[in-house]
């Protein structure tokens, strides 16, 4: 596995035989590869995500590439299995060739392969989940998330209750893997020497479960007034069911990565889901507040050329397009020396670069000890339309 040690080595070396080019790179072209889950339980966020990324690049590549090359995105389906995902990555690197992987979607998926491409010294660019491990440049130098990390995202939970219902019952459905056990432990943490008094109960499931409603009747049983479902799209709707089809009425909060509307919220039933809370880091363009926003006007306009068959308000086609752009400012950034190793010291060395499609304030800012993009949030509530913003922007 290459240590931060090697990283900067191989980065200070690159840049003295002048311009080069890695793997995947030609004086036309540039190859990238990613796995998404085209099929499988989080099929829908993987074709809002992809698709929008792929819209992007095409966007890009209309206007003339960068830096007179195009680029060429390979996008293969992992269907959200990790070995798949494992099968899918070696094709991309050792058949394909590819400069880098970009966005991958899903905490086991990208867990899967970390390790493989650390060792092959393979950028993993902006990948999209939010578990806090994606950020350690010490022992995986050549991996970087992109979200607000999701302790970040539990800390503004707790923040809220420690402020407004410190004696809160709190029951967490969470799933059992990396990423809701990440979620809950950053809940913890903020919620510091209270949490053992606030967290009355805890159940887990996994994603191939067919229900969690088992889940829900027990945490309803513990008493708990107000519930965290730390949870992809399918569960967090089968919660959001169950919860008030039993009567149940606790403050409910639902993580970033089933806040869509589509996906989650309508099948669930959107009168039941009123007054949920969450987090967001990115404008929502059907607030009538971003009406003369240019980067909500631009974004409009790039989805009904590239990706008109899409909502433009879901949140993943906002994420994907806001991770393709920040790939495109890192690939603009190396210039003619498009190796693996500048395209990495490019990544850690983005410096407040401003997105359209960020809430204002929350910039996009790496460094060499700094895997973290984006850092900031703010809480949300669901008013039975639409996702509403309340409180201050939260984080570093």
């Amino acid at each position: 596995m290459a240590t931060t040690a090697s990283l900067a080595l191989a980065m200070g070396t690159a840049g003295l035989c002048g311009p080069q080019h890695g793997p995947g790179v030609t004086d036309q072209e540039i190859r990238i590869g990613q796995t998404m889950p085209y099929s499988g339980p989080l099929s829908a966020q993987g074709v809002m995500t992809g698709k929008a990324m792929q819209a992007y690049f095409d966007k890009v590549n209309d206007e003339g590439g960068v830096n007179g090359r195009k680029i060429r995105l390979i996008s293969l389906d992992d269907g959200y299995s990790p070995p798949k995902t494992v099968e899918q990555t070696r094709k991309l690197v050792e058949q394909d060739e590819v400069l880098l992987i970009f966005g991958t979607l899903g905490t086991p998926t990208n867990l899967a392969i970390r390790k493989y491409l650390n060792a092959k010294n393979v950028p993993q660019l902006f990948i999209t989940t939010g578990v806090t491990k994606f950020g350690d440049q010490k022992g995986f130098p050549w991996t970087m998330g992109w979200i607000p990390n999701f302790s970040t995202e539990a800390s503004a939970y707790a923040a809220y209750l420690l402020k407004n219902r410190p004696n809160a019952r709190i029951g967490i459905l969470y799933q059992n893997d990396d990423y809701g056990r990440d979620l809950v432990t950053g809940l913890k943490q903020a919620l510091g020497e209270k949490a053992q008094q606030m967290i009355v109960a805890e159940a887990s499931y996994e994603v191939a479960d067919p229900t969690v409603d088992q889940q829900v009747i027990a945490l309803h049983g513990a008493n708990a007034d107000t519930f965290m479902s730390f949870s992809t799209p399918k569960a967090a709707a089968q919660a959001i069911r169950k919860v008030y089809d039993i009567g149940w009425r606790p403050l409910h909060f639902l993580s970033t990565p089933a806040t869509s509307i589509d996906v989650t919220l309508k099948p669930a039933g959107l009168e039941k889901s009123i007054g949920l809370v969450s987090a967001t880091y990115t404008k929502d363009p059907g607030d009538p507040q971003w009406a003369g926003d240019p980067g909500v006007k631009a974004y409009l306009s790039f989805m009904k050329k590239y990706f008109p068959e899409a909502e433009p308000g879901e949140r993943n086609t906002i994420l994907g397009y806001s991770e393709a752009m920040t790939l495109v400012a890192v690939l603009k950034q190396c210039g003619n020396e498009l190796t693996r190793e500048n395209v990495m010291r490019q990544a850690t060395a983005i410096k407040d670069l401003e997105l359209p499609m960020l809430l204002p304030g929350i910039k996009v800012h790496t460094g060499p000890t700094d895997y973290y993009p984006v850092k900031q949030l703010q809480l949300i509530r669901f008013d039975g339309t639409r996702w509403v913003r309340f409180g201050e922007v939260v984080g570093r």
